[in-house]
């Protein structure tokens, strides 16, 4: 029967399955185990969100975020280890019995807090991989990214332009070729229900306001962070919040602030802005064939005003979607 209390430390930066397994060998070892995330202000990812995930990883068990800027290796300090056991003995609730460690320094650290240095997989023999290595190449090791550390490394395409240029066909192709997942305008979530057929001789038109807007920006983004989720390496959007801050000064005159907000904060690794060189197909929630032309103008002068990393698509369906994996692929996995 387990019993006992344990500690497992870590920078956690980020959250990797070799880190899932410590945990989950510490609990299936010890029947009281605190999490240790340990942080420095000068660390690439942002500690706040590293503690979120374990937390997220391990709702049941007990992580704690320590905050002292303690010194990360024993030369920067010549009471290092003091330092380090005064802090930890600090945010523990109990004393522990057990520390669990994947690296060496499990053992002195046991030492100074007068418990057993438990070792798990030192040599990464059962998980091969370590967070240094997927901060330098995340691709290369998505595999042991948990899901919901995902979101934060995964390459994000945005698929942008007018109406009816095959936007939405081309962000599902994408995600088939890919093999990944691709977010859904939301607009059209939010406004084809409201469409209706009063005349058969009539396309039917969802009604759109002003008040719409903004609620369609917090939607697709929602969306996207949601999906971002199950993404494999790279998610593909149809439309962002630009678009409909664009939307409205086109449909309305005028926008939202927080529109302004959305589109500042939600940036893409690429955009692939759709040109109006196809043919129109009218439906529920297209509302300006005469403005194609304008919009496509107005939608490159913004990627261009932004510093945003575009690619135009023309000509027929095949070939965009051919200069789209090429764009991906050099843009994106080079």
């Amino acid at each position: 029967m387990k019993a006992g209390v344990g500690v497992v430390l870590g920078k956690f930066m980020p959250p990797h399955d070799g880190h899932l397994y410590l945990v989950d060998f510490a609990r299936a070892y010890a029947s009281d185990i605190t999490v240790v995330v340990g942080t420095h202000a000068r660390e690439p990812i942002p500690a706040d969100l590293r503690v979120a995930w374990m937390r997220e990883l391990f709702p049941t068990t007990n992580v704690v975020h320590l905050t002292d800027e303690n010194p990360q290796e024993p030369h920067e300090h010549p009471r290092f280890w003091d330092i380090w056991r005064e802090s930890l003995l600090r945010v523990l609730p109990r004393k522990p019995d057990f520390v669990f460690a994947s690296e060496t320094y499990g053992a002195r650290l046991a030492r100074e807090l007068s418990a057993e240095w438990v070792p798990v997989d030192v040599g990464r023999s059962v998980v091969p991989v370590s967070a240094t290595a997927i901060r330098s190449d995340p691709m290369a090791h998505w595999r042991f990214i948990p899901r919901c550390v995902r979101p934060y490394f995964v390459r994000r395409v945005c698929v942008v332009g007018p109406e009816s240029t095959g936007k939405t066909t081309l962000a599902a192709a994408l995600a088939r070729h890919f093999e990944t997942t691709w977010v859904p305008e939301y607009a059209r979530t939010l406004l084809e229900p409201r469409a209706s057929v009063t005349d058969p001789n009539v396309a039917p038109r969802a009604p759109v306001a002003r008040e719409d807007m903004p609620r369609i920006a917090r939607g697709q983004i929602a969306s996207e962070e949601a999906l971002a989720r199950s993404a494999n390496r790279v998610l593909f959007a149809d439309t962002d919040a630009l678009t409909t801050l664009m939307w409205s000064d086109l449909l309305f005159g005028d926008h939202e602030p927080i529109l302004d907000e959305h589109a500042a904060a939600h940036e893409h690794d690429l955009y692939l802005l759709c040109a109006p060189d196809v043919t129109f197909v009218a439906d529920a929630v297209r509302y300006a064939p005469a403005a194609r032309d304008a919009f496509f103008a107005r939608m490159r002068s913004e990627l261009e005003r932004r510093g945003r990393h575009y690619v135009v698509l023309s000509g027929g369906w095949d070939e965009r979607l051919e200069r789209a994996i090429e764009a991906v692929q050099t843009g994106l996995f080079c």
